[in-house]
């Protein structure tokens, strides 16, 4: 998806990534762990409110938000 939209994942994030391999559901966890931990900068940075394009995949979206109450 990023690709698709000419957005660069950072190289970190990348190589984590990688090092799961196949397994879908460690990507996953991470992937909501990262955005979680993101989201509560931007809370406790003072943003009023956050808004997520779900893709029509709402499960992960609320995994980031169960982590975040």
């Amino acid at each position: 998806f990023s690709e698709a939209c000419g957005a660069e994942i950072p190289r970190w994030i990348g190589q984590r990534m990688r090092a799961y391999g196949d397994d879908a559901q460690a990507v996953r966890e991470f992937a909501s762990d990262l955005v979680a931990q993101l989201c509560r900068r931007l809370i406790d940075g003072g943003a009023p409110g956050l808004h997520f394009y779900t893709l029509n995949l709402a499960k992960p979206t609320l995994n980031v938000l169960a982590k975040l109450a």
